[in-house]
Order: structure tokens, then sequence, then C-alpha cells
């Protein structure tokens, strides 16, 4: 058993034990009130989940195991310039919840290599598509498509205990997690550059080699790279991309399966699919103004005729967070340590101060804060990935780490299907008359 593996076992086994006997003395106990403007409404907030990976706090924003974002880039293994920390090392920390050790990046990223060779028949699959599929379909597919490798399904269907479901789904989790960046990136080569494929470097990190095959060589690029997927990997339970993989999986759907679906979450406009919305509007408002330099003025017209339109400003709000998004907070730092001077980028800065008020002032937003896709379009555009429709793959690239890494938690602690209660506006409508009732009676 490697060594990673072994650590995660004996975790998931302490833990599994520590939490049947709290459930024993305590599973009866109310954790929450359910209002029923939540059941309307999407359920948000609801407490309804166990997601050990991160935690959302509405001021702090995420924390991966307890750790902010601030602490991440100080803390976790960096690159080989040692500037930006390696995603190796988070999905480390988000499965076993230990900061690892250099040697320990190390041996994940020899893994991840190792594992990394892609069926032939997803490539065949991919090629057979028409060109201008949107990046998300592709992916989406080839993930689906790469199920016929799935351990799990196999030593399901071999009659494995499901005591061990948990380990094949964390080879699935490997498996996966390795390939995805050859998927991504042949997925950008096909669709933007002519088919015109570049091999692996397996003498690179993930992220590096990431970057390289995009056809990115810039060493800013690859710190970038280690920093977006870094920053993107998890952000709690409740998002629909991880509640979707989460769900799925509960059914034992193996790893491919619950990933394909949890990326078609996150190919939604109110989702994932916002990060090339952001970088589309703010090329729609420059076009508009005849300008790459804005005054805040003519962006603050820009703005009100957008919300005239009934339009919202892409990247500006958020379901949970109250302030800023440190997500955003740090490409901003980024984009401050690597960039001098870039039209685009200055354009968002200018953005983050002219939005806000604008939103406060309408009286009908609660979070007028950026989120982490309102910086995100403007830095990949600056090293020169300007095809903003495969924007969202780079996210589901990094979204993969967090999702798989508690899908392997979710199997090693046996957690059931997911099966909540529905009810239908007639029983809402008895239940308000009983109510009444009630009250008149007392």
């Amino acid at each position: 058993m490697d060594p990673l593996k072994q650590k995660f076992n004996k975790k998931a086994s302490d833990l599994r034990e520590e939490i049947k006997a709290m459930l024993k003395v305590h599973g009866d106990k109310k954790v929450d009130e359910v209002k029923l403007k939540q059941i309307f409404g999407g359920a948000r907030g609801i407490k309804m989940m166990v997601w050990e990976t991160s935690q959302l706090d509405p001021v702090k924003g995420i924390s991966f195991r307890g750790y902010y974002i601030p602490e991440l880039r100080e803390k976790l293994p960096k690159g080989p310039d040692g500037k930006e920390p390696r995603p190796e090392g988070l999905f480390w920390l988000m499965l076993v919840g230990e900061i690892p050790t250099d040697e320990e990046v190390h041996w994940l990223t020899q893994q991840w290599t190792r594992r990394s060779n892609v069926p032939e028949h997803v490539f065949q699959i991919l090629d057979s598509m028409p060109a201008n599929t949107h990046p998300m379909t592709q992916f989406i597919t080839a993930i689906a498509s790469m199920q016929t490798e799935s351990c799990f399904a196999r030593r399901y269907d071999e009659g494995v205990n499901k005591a061990d479901y948990w380990d094949a789904t964390y080879e699935d989790t490997m498996n996966l997690i390795a390939r995805l960046p050859r998927i991504a990136a042949y997925i950008y080569r096909r669709s933007y550059h002519d088919g015109k494929h570049i091999a692996p470097d397996i003498a690179q990190d993930w992220a590096g080699n990431f970057a390289h095959m995009l056809g990115i060589e810039k060493p800013d690029f690859k710190n970038l790279m280690r920093l977006y997927l870094t920053i993107h990997a998890d952000h709690e339970g409740g998002n629909a991309s991880a509640h979707t993989t989460h769900l799925v999986g509960s059914t034992l759907s193996d790893a491919y399966l619950s990933l394909a679906g949890g990326m078609t979450a996150l190919a939604g406009p109110l989702h994932g699919l916002a990060n090339q919305e952001v970088i589309k509007w703010i090329f729609s408002m420059l076009d508009a103004l005849g300008t790459t330099q804005p005054t805040k003025e003519q962006i603050a017209d820009y703005v009100d005729s957008t919300l005239a339109a009934g339009q919202v400003i892409p990247g500006y709000g958020h379901a949970v967070l109250r302030e800023p998004d440190p997500r955003f907070m740090a490409q901003k730092r980024f984009a401050e340590a690597y960039i001098e001077d870039d039209d685009i980028v200055n354009v968002v800065w200018k953005v983050f101060e002219v939005v806000p008020p604008i939103l406060e002032n309408l009286g009908k937003v609660k979070n007028p804060w950026p989120n982490v896709d309102a910086h995100s379009g403007a830095l990949l555009v600056h090293y020169g990935l300007k095809e903003y429709s495969f924007y969202t793959v780079l996210f589901g690239v990094s979204r993969a780490l967090g999702v798989l890494s508690s899908l392997c938690w979710a199997r090693a602690l046996g957690f059931p299907l997911e099966r909540p209660k529905s009810v239908t506006t007639r029983w809402v409508k008895n239940f308000l008359a009983q109510e009444k009732e009630a009250v008149k009676e007392g």
C-alpha cells in the first residue's frame, strides 16, 4: 500500500469510529431549522451534508483543513522557483489533513506522472466531435469515456466488500486526476490550435506540465497555473459541482461518472461558466467604449447601463461570502507581484473600485464584492490564453482535486445514498392552513 493511501486509511478508520460513537450518543440532536423560503429557494444554507476537505466562512473565505489561502501560499511546498504552491500539496492536505513535506509532494508528482497515460479511445472520441464543440462538453465526454478504466466498477462487479469501497475509489481518483491535464490540454490544442498537440514533459510538476502542454512556456504562467489550480480546488460541499459529484457518488457510481456529473454542474452560467462570462463582459465593455484604458466614470456608466438592461455584473456577488473573495485577492496579489502594467488587468482593478458601491446603493445585493471569477480571466489573457470558452475547463481540472478527495472520504466513512425529502406546494398550503387553525384553537 502506498504511503498516502496507508495514511488515508488510518485517518479514515479512526474518524469512522469516532463518528459512529458520536451518533450513538447525539444522533437525534437537532442542528438546524429549515425555513419555508429555503425549501423554495434552492435549499440555501440548510446544513445537510458532511464535507471534510474545506469549509467556507462568510468573512474569511475558504479554508482547507483549517488553512486559509494566505497560509496555503506560505506553507505548502512550492514549485521549482519557490514562489507558488503546488496543487499536489493541497490534494495531500485535503486527503489526510496534513501539510506535506517536499519529499511527499515529489512522490505524489511522480505517482501522477506514472498514472497519466490516457487511453487511446478517449482521443478518438474527442476527435470525432466537431472542433467547435464547447470545451466543457468535450471535457465531460472525455471524463465519462474513461469510465472503461474504473477500478471501482470492475471490483464492484467482482463483489468487493463495501469496507473496501474507498480503496478502489482512491485508485480511480489518483488515475483520473493524473490524466486530466493531458485531456484538457488536448481539448485546448484541437479547439484553438489546429490540433497541433504538445507531448507531455514528465520532468515537470503537475501544473508546470499542464502549462507546457497548453503551449505557454513562460515561467510566470506556470506559477499562475500552480496558484490557479490550488485556489479553485474546493469550496465546501454545497456548491453545485461539489454537491452533484457527492450526490452521484452516493449512488455508488464510480469516480469517473461522479466527476462527469459534477462537471455538468460546473458548466452552468450560474457556476463555473461565470469565469468566461466575466472576461466576455469586459471585452464587450471595452469594445463599446472604444478604449482599453477606460476611466472609472466610463466604467460606472457602462455598469449602470448593464444593470438598467436587467443584466448582472458577472464576477460580482456570491451566495455565501460577505467580503471580497480571498481567491480574487490572491490573484490580485499575484498580478501585483508578476505584472508591471497590463490594460486588461488594470481594468479589472478599476471595476473592483467602481462596482461594489453601485451594487450597495441598489440595496438588493447582500454581497457586492468580487468573487474568484472577476480576476482569473484577465491574468490568463495577459499570458496569451485568450480563448475564454476554455476557462471553465481549467476550473474543472482544479475542482477535481477537492471533489474527488471528498468522494474518497464519503466512501471511507460509509456515507449512504443521499435522499432528501421533497414536498409539493399543495403540501405547503395544507401545512400553513393547519398552522393557522392551530393558532385559532390556541
